[in-house]
This record gives C-alpha cells, sequence and structure tokens, in this order.
C-alpha cells in the first residue's frame, strides 16, 4: 500500500486538519524534482562545486526560523519554501500534540482521583456487608466495628484528594495521606448520571443530580460500570495519540528521504534534510513519552480493578476487535438483488398474464391488501437509501458511528444494510407472490381463511427476528436500534442523544408506514379479516380519524425532543426548532379536520398551516441542519467547508429540498376523503418524502461531523461518577 494511502486511512477523521500535510509537502517535492531535472548535469556539477566552496564561508547567511532549525542561504526558493512549509506543519503538529498530551494528563488525574474514591468506596461496602453479618452472628464484634466507623467519621476531610499513584500495580493506599475510606468518601458525592424517568423526574423536583453515598452493592456496581467506560473511552483517546505522534513521524520521515533520494546533487541540501530530521527527532512529539507512560498505567490499572488481575480479559476490554470485511455479506448481496429482481418480474408476469388488473373483484382485493404489504416497501426502500447514506458518508470519511453513538466494530456498513434489505425484499415478494397465487386460483380457494393470515405472519416473525436475544442477524445493532425506538417513544424522560432526534427524524418521513401499521390494527385487530367485511376498513370513522392522527405523532416526538433540550441547554434554537415540528403537527391536525369535515374555514387553516409549516422547515433544513446560507462563505451561498467536491450537489439538494416539501404540501391537500383510494399516487409521494430524508441525512451528518472537526472533538465525554470536593465549591462559587 502506497504510504499517502495509509497515511490517510489512518487519520482520525475529527483532527484531519492537525495532520502534516503530508500531499501539500508532496506537490512541493515534486515541483523540485522536475526542476532539478531540467537543469544540466554540467550546470549541477559547477553548482556543486561552488556550494562545497562557499559552504563555509557562507555559515552567516542563514534563514531564521522560529526553532532551532535555520534553512541554509544557499539553498534555491523553491527548496527554502519547502523546508519552511516542513517547518511551519512540524510546529502545528508539536502544538496539537502537546495540547491533547496535557489534556489527557488532566484526565488522568481525574481518574485517579475517581479510583481513590472508588477504592474507598468498595472498602466501605465491604465493611458494611462485614457489620451487617456480624450483627446476625456476633453483636459485640458488630458494636465494634460500629465504634471503629464512628472514630474514622470523626477524622477531619481534606480539601483536595490527591491522585492516587499508578506508577505501579499496587492498590492506592489511604493511609498514606492520613486518610481511610470514610475521610475519603466525605469528600466526595455520587453523580447521578443516568438519564432514565426515574432520574429525570428527580432532577425536575430536587433540581440536583447529586446524592449522597448510600454504600449499597447496587451502587458499586453501577460506579464500577461509568468508570469502566470512563477508562475504555479514554484508552482510546491515548491509542489515538499515540498513532497520531507515530503516523506523523512516519510522514516527516518519508518525506525527508524522498528529499534526500530526489537531490543527489545538492550537499547542502542533503545536509538540511538530514539536520531537519534531527530536529523532528528532537521535537516533543518525537521524544515525549508521555502517552506510552500513561497507556500502560491505565493497562495495569484496569487489569487490576476492573478484571481481577486477567491480563488478557482486561486487555480484550480496552482493546475491541476492529470490523473485518465478510466475503459472505458481498455473496448475499448479489444473491438476494438477484432473487429480488427475478421476483419482481414474476409479480408483473402473474399479474399480467391474469389480468388481474381488468377484474373488478381482483382489483378491489388487490385495494384491501396494497397497504399491507407497502408497509414493507417503504421499510426497504428507506434501507436501501440508508445503505447509500453509509457509502457516501463512508467515501468522505464522515465519521457517522462516532456521531450516532455506535460502539466501536458495531455499526453496520453499506453493504451489510443492503444485505438486509435485500433480504427482506426477497421475503415480502415471495410471501406476496404466494399469497396473490393461492388467491386468485379458484381450485385451492379453500385454502383462502389461511393465506389471508400471511401478511400478519410476516410481520409477527419479523418482529421476533428484531427481538431474538442471540447473537445472529447483527444483534448489537438490533438491539441498538430498538433502544433508540424506546427513548423516542419516551421523549421526555430520556435526555436527547443524537441518535434519538436522527430516528425521530426518520419517522417524520415514514407516515405513511405507520398509516400502513394503522391498517395492520384495522385488517387484523377487529376480527374482519376472515370475514366479508375485511375490505370495508375505509368506512369506519374511527379508522378514519386515526389513519389521519397518526401521522401526527412522529412530530410531537420530535415536538417534546425539542423541548427536553430547551429545557436542559437553555438554547433558544431548540426552541425554535421545536415550533417547526409543532408546525407540521398542526398542519396534519387541520389537514385531517378538514378531510373529515370538507367546510371551507377548516380548508384555509389547513391551507395556511401546511405553508408555515413547509417554510420554517425549508429554512430549518438548509440553514441550521445543513449549515449553507452562509453570508460571507467563500462558496456562494454555502459554507466554508465542503466535504463532496462537488459544490453543484449543495445547490440540486437545496432545490430538491424546497420542491419535495412542496410536492409533499401539494399531496396532503389533494387528498381524497377516502384514505384508501388513490394509493398509487400516496405510494408515489410518500416514497419521494423518503427520498428527501436520505438527502437530509447525507449533509445533516455532513455538518455534524464538521463542527466536531472545527472542535477537533473525535470522543465522547462520560461523566464521572463522583463529584469530589473542590468540583463541589467550583459549582457552588
Amino acid at each position: 500500500m502506497m504510504f499517502g494511502k495509509e497515511f490517510k486511512d489512518q487519520m482520525v477523521p475529527e483532527w484531519i486538519e492537525a495532520y502534516m500535510d503530508y500531499v501539500g509537502l508532496k506537490c512541493l517535492l515534486k515541483q523540485i524534482i522536475r526542476l532539478n531535472l531540467s537543469i544540466q548535469p554540467h550546470h549541477n556539477t559547477q553548482r556543486k562545486v561552488d556550494i562545497e566552496n562557499q559552504e563555509s564561508a557562507s555559515q552567516h547567511k542563514q534563514y531564521s526560523t522560529n526553532r532551532k532549525f535555520c534553512i541554509p542561504a544557499e539553498l534555491r526558493e523553491d527548496e527554502k519554501s519547502f523546508l519552511q512549509k516542513l517547518d511551519n506543519e512540524l510546529g502545528k503538529v508539536n502544538s496539537f500534540y502537546k495540547d491533547k498530551v496535557e489534556q489527557a494528563k488532566g484526565e488522568a488525574a481525574a481518574l485517579a482521583e475517581q479510583m481513590d474514591a472508588l477504592v474507598a468506596l468498595r472498602k466501605k461496602v465491604k465493611q458494611s456487608d462485614t457489620a451487617a453479618s456480624s450483627k446476625v452472628t456476633s453483636p459485640s464484634r458488630a458494636s465494634s466495628v460500629e465504634k471503629g466507623q464512628q472514630k474514622e467519621t470523626d477524622m477531619p476531610c481534606e480539601n483536595n484528594i490527591k491522585p492516587a499513584s499508578s506508577s505501579n500495580n499496587e492498590e492506592p493506599s489511604l493511609k498514606e495521606h492520613g486518610r481511610t475510606p470514610s475521610d475519603v468518601l466525605e469528600c466526595v458525592k455520587i453523580q447521578n448520571t443516568s438519564d432514565g424517568p426515574k432520574s429525570s423526574v428527580e432532577k425536575l423536583l430536587l433540581g440536583t443530580t447529586e446524592k449522597e453515598c448510600s454504600f449499597s452493592q447496587e451502587e458499586l456496581k453501577e460506579v464500577q460500570e461509568k468508570l469502566k467506560k470512563a477508562f475504555v473511552e479514554f484508552y482510546q483517546k491515548l491509542r489515538s495519540l499515540n498513532q497520531y505522534s507515530f503516523i506523523n513521524l512516519s510522514a516527516f520521515s518519508k518525506i525527508l528521504k524522498n528529499m534526500k533520494r530526489s537531490d543527489t546533487h545538492q550537499i547542502t541540501s542533503r545536509k538540511a534534510m538530514r539536520s531537519y530530521m534531527n530536529v523532528v527527532d528532537n521535537s516533543y512529539i518525537g521524544s515525549s513519552d508521555e502517552v506510552t507512560r500513561l497507556l500502560n498505567k491505565v493497562e495495569a490499572t484496569f487489569v487490576k480493578h476492573f478484571s481481577n488481575f486477567k491480563q488478557g480479559d482486561g486487555i480484550k476490554l480496552l482493546r475491541p476487535k476492529r470490523k473485518r470485511e465478510n466475503h459472505r455479506v458481498r455473496f448475499l448481496s448479489g444473491f438476494f438483488f438477484g432473487f429480488s429482481i427475478a421476483l419482481i418480474i414474476a409479480v408483473a408476469l402473474v399479474m399480467q398474464t391474469r389480468k388481474l388488473l381488468d377484474k373488478k373483484e381482483a382489483t378491489l382485493y388487490l385495494d384491501s391488501i396494497f397497504p399491507l404489504y407497502n408497509f414493507y416497501g417503504y421499510i426497504i426502500l428507506h434501507m436501501l437509501l440508508v445503505a447509500a447514506n453509509i457509502y457516501l458518508w463512508r467515501r468522505y470519511r464522515i465519521n457517522y458511528s462516532f456521531i450516532l453513538g455506535f460502539q466501536p466494530g458495531t455499526e453496520l456498513d453499506h453493504r451489510e444494510v443492503f444485505v438486509l434489505a435485500s433480504g427482506l425484499t426477497v421475503v415480502v415478494l415471495t410471501t406476496f407472490l404466494v399469497h396473490l397465487h393461492i388467491r386468485m386460483d379458484s381450485t385451492i380457494q379453500d385454502h383462502e381463511t389461511y393465506v389471508e393470515l400471511l401478511p400478519l405472519g410476516l410481520l409477527i416473525g419479523l418482529v421476533l427476528i428484531c427481538l431474538c436475544p442471540f447473537n445472529i442477524i447483527y444483534r448489537s445493532s438490533r438491539f441498538f436500534l430498538i433502544r433508540s425506538l424506546f427513548r423516542c417513544i419516551c421523549a421526555p424522560f430520556y435526555k436527547v442523544k443524537m441518535v434519538d432526534f436522527f430516528l425521530a427524524d426518520q419517522l417524520t418521513s415514514q407516515t405513511q408506514a405507520i398509516r400502513s401499521f394503522v391498517y395492520y390494527i384495522c385488517y387484523y385487530g377487529w376480527g374482519k379479516a376472515l370475514s366479508p367485511g375485511r375490505k370495508m376498513c375505509h368506512v369506519s370513522d374511527v379508522y378514519v380519524i386515526f389513519y389521519y392522527i397518526s401521522a401526527a405523532i412522529p412530530f410531537w416526538i420530535r415536538f417534546l425532543q425539542c423541548m427536553r433540550r430547551l429545557i436542559e441547554e437553555k438554547d433558544m434554537k431548540h426552541g425554535f426548532n421545536g415550533f417547526t415540528y409543532f408546525s407540521m403537527l398542526l398542519s396534519v391536525v387541520f389537514q385531517s379536520t378538514f378531510r373529515l369535515r370538507k367546510k371551507m374555514t377548516w380548508k384555509v387553516w389547513a391551507l395556511a398551516s401546511s405553508v408555515v409549516a413547509a417554510l420554517a422547515n425549508i429554512c430549518w433544513d438548509i440553514r441550521m441542519d445543513w449549515g449553507l446560507l452562509q453570508r460571507n462563505s467563500r462558496n456562494f451561498l454555502l459554507r466554508d467547508k465542503l466535504l463532496l467536491p462537488h459544490r453543484s450537489a449543495y445547490y440540486i439538494a437545496m432545490i430538491l429540498e424546497v420542491l419535495l416539501r412542496f410536492v409533499w404540501l401539494q399531496l396532503v391537500l389533494s387528498f381524497d376523503m377516502r384514505p384508501l383510494r388513490g394509493k398509487a399516487i400516496t405510494s408515489t409521494f410518500a416514497c419521494l418524502e423518503i427520498l428527501r430524508r436520505s438527502i437530509w441525512n447525507v449533509f445533516r451528518l455532513e455538518n455534524e461531523h464538521l463542527n466536531n472537526v472545527g472542535e477537533y472533538r473525535a470522543f465522547k465525554s462520560l461523566p464521572l461518577p463522583f463529584i469530589t470536593y473542590d468540583e463541589k465549591v467550583d459549582k457552588h462559587e
């Protein structure tokens, strides 16, 4: 593999601007090589002699830089420019690396204090358990333990907890500082970092996230899990810093070796290269071993306190395995794709040869089962477009796994999502073909009762697969989706993460799928699926009301999420974002009311609310979610930093955003009263809305990624379980 490709592949995407500009330096080097080749050999020989004669006499002619290295004045201007840029890149890399190392040392000190508190809590819990057991067996012994604990509690608390030394594998000694577990725990409180419904209510009622230690096993287990995650995240950051140092030093070495090999005639230039390599080796990034020492300390501490001295288990937890490309995925992708094409052709031929669209009875039946299978069509289309999204994110190095909060190594790539989508397509089309064949064949209509249950059986099967506890069909991704979906449904009671509102936004584009699910309930839940009344769902007023109102559920979820973020972050932009979703919710309500009552007043309200909702969402999507329409941008009406190579893609996306928003508006206003009529038109515009959402996905995550790049934010900031004395004082002040 070429070094340039390896260098690019090993970059942390959010730190990409902090790496050495290897491509830029290589371009300058190529220009120097071309110029050297264009110079005649005898000119080079004469210049070599002149340089050798003048080398000792021209030592006072030096081009000074900000560091110890000085560029010889005998070099050509292009060579001076190369060395000056090289020197600037070294300064950039050194500065970034030193800042990150200092941050890592501060985090290490904080984790050391947390470990002091954890060790103290473990001892205290052990003492409490011992006292509880001795109270039953030996009252006198229990009283002596209580007296000893009371004596420890009476000791004064120090204002500062010194971080435990982790230079060796010994447990941090509390007695070295004259402190007992009671002393340490009096200086800390437990921080309630959970974001469940219970903690949300407590924060709302009590207005605090702190609580006193209860010295219970449940509390100890919770604290240990939080600290374990913090150690794993910190270890990953240290490994990335170590890799950053290694790959940048390799890049400097590679570029300088290429310079020496390409310039065989200039002694001064070759000496400058050798001299500068010494500067690189003696720089902070080349000589500091702080990160290596921190890695060793973290490994030793983690192995002892979180894996019971089992080196292999501890390292396995700290270093999650990278995903390897599975050739079965490639095979299944092609197999399912080809099978799906064959099934689509088979369905088309069956309908054509039997002339089902020309028979009134067959047409009515297709109308009744169309929403049952339409449900899967919307989901499959969305999955295929998400696979395309992931392909673009990976191609342009958008770190979607970090943004959406996947555990390292568990995120699906575009091939795996495509396999799931094409596999589901095969199952759905096969079921539909069997359903259609049995229902329309007069010779086997004895099985009509059972064939009507095929769509329901397919739905139940998919639900069981999603809930399957066995490690098959991407279990971690299935459970991740289920947890995120549950958090969306319970929107106001959970802290809103990026993946939560991203998933809720996907649901707002799946309103027709939600309506199809409502039809499932009507078709099977009311006991009419096996009776002659199965085709009469649409005449029920209750069903019609739920059919329309169900489309408002995703917008209500997003509104609640925005209100939660507004209360927590005190940022009014979340209030305006909430207004955009609330306007969509009102639009759906007014449109539904107009469909039911057919009065001009409701039509005016529906039209006005729909226009306001469309305009508000267009402005928010383009300006805030995509970060475009910047006034003083280098790219007209866009933003300064763009990841896609063609600017026209952004202009086309903005135009499509406007058109598809208003196409959706026109679709809603032209709905017939009966929800099951005009299904072809409804499905077409529902698919266009899913397409619009997939376009939104690309630019939304691109903008989020660029925000992370601007702040060099490449790792999660996990809250620590303990709040120390100084932290509480600072917070109070």
